[in-house]
């Protein structure tokens, strides 16, 4: 038993060290693998912003180089026989580029993130059927106060959007202070807005500590043209603050057959009925518009039917004659009772 245990051991020791025979070597004079790894991923930035320079300054180029060269203390014939050997070996050199592509990706991405922000301009979404499409500050701190008591966003419709997409708006509450009254409640509301100037709408008070979750689905009322919301934290005489984290908004798309929610509120409504989306004004008649529509999907048949009758009396052609039929036979009934009714002298 233990023989063949050792023999065992044995064998897998002499395959380990077959494997690790058959790994190149590295000479001493080659730059390591990781140091490469950073070298490039500056390399092919310096290398970029040389690019970008006017004719007149090509000598900017070169200082770019010996910039990234001199931050590793190598030299441009070191650099250069060190990619001859990688050259040589390109298994190697492609799990070092894997790594800086990755790391340019991710530059890029950051970049491209801030010019957005420079210039208050949204990217281009993400394809896919599930995507978080925020693209402002994940952090707000807003103050019961003027000029900082309002959070607004538009984000404009583009390629990757379809006509029946659902947004979930979601962002993390935290009150310093809870609302002494309802009127002084954080308010969360979000719209969108479609081609045709229809909007779907919903608008919630904020009273507590935690998560708040606002869904909207598109339906169909057409392409979608803009999906707006706003954050309003109503002013009051003492100076309270509001934190916001976690924000995010996600878009789905809806591919299945159309399935009604009650959690979700459905408006449409003319282009001058919400002219603005950042005012109170706005506030109070999106609330207005929900409460009646809510009351409405409350009533039923025989209570529409009561409501319509008690407003307006629809009436037929044909109905109408019938009814001034029977009320002249009431005439002539009435006119032979009074014919029969003897005289008093």
């Amino acid at each position: 038993m233990n023989k063949r245990f050792f023999f065992n051991i044995g064998c897998i020791a002499f395959i380990s060290m077959l494997l690790v025979g058959c790994k190149v070597k590295r000479p001493d004079t080659v730059i390591p693998e990781s140091t490469m790894e950073n070298l490039l991923y500056d390399y092919h930035i310096a290398k970029s912003l040389g690019d970008d320079v006017n004719h007149n300054e090509n000598y900017k180029k070169a200082l770019y180089i010996d910039a990234v060269f001199n931050k590793y203390g190598i030299t441009q014939a070191e650099f250069d026989s060190s990619m001859v050997w990688y050259t040589r070996n390109t298994e190697i050199l492609a799990q070092v580029y894997e790594k800086v592509t990755a790391k340019l990706k991710t530059k890029q991405a950051v970049v491209n993130q801030l010019v957005s922000i420079r210039d208050k301009k949204p990217l281009t979404s993400a394809p896919g059927d599930s995507v978080d499409v925020w693209a402002w500050k994940r952090l707000l701190k807003l103050t019961s106060t003027p000029l900082d008591n309002t959070f607004t966003f538009i984000l404009p419709s583009d390629s990757n959007f379809k006509e029946r997409d659902a947004f979930v708006w979601e962002a993390y509450y935290r009150m310093y202070s809870l609302p002494s009254d309802s009127n002084y409640a954080p308010i969360m509301a979000m719209q969108i807005i479609f081609d045709n100037d229809s909007i779907v709408a919903e608008t919630e008070p904020v009273y507590n500590s935690g998560f708040k979750t606002m869904h909207l689905e598109a339906d169909t009322f057409g392409k979608i043209r803009e999906v707006k919301g706003f954050i309003y934290y109503p002013l009051q005489n003492n100076t309270h603050s509001l934190l916001i984290d976690q924000i995010s908004l996600m878009r789905y798309h809806i591919n299945d057959s159309i399935v009604s929610n009650d959690s979700i509120t459905h408006i449409q409504v003319s282009k001058d009925t919400v002219s603005t989306i950042n005012n109170a004004e706005a506030v109070d008649k999106i609330e207005e518009k929900i409460q009646e529509n809510q009351i409405q999907q409350r009533l039923t048949p025989e209570e529409m039917n009561r409501r319509r009758s008690a407003s307006e009396r629809i009436v037929k052609p044909e109905q109408k004659e019938v009814e001034q039929h029977i009320k002249e036979e009431q005439k002539e009934l009435q006119r032979q009772n009074q014919r029969r009714q003897p005289v008093r002298r």
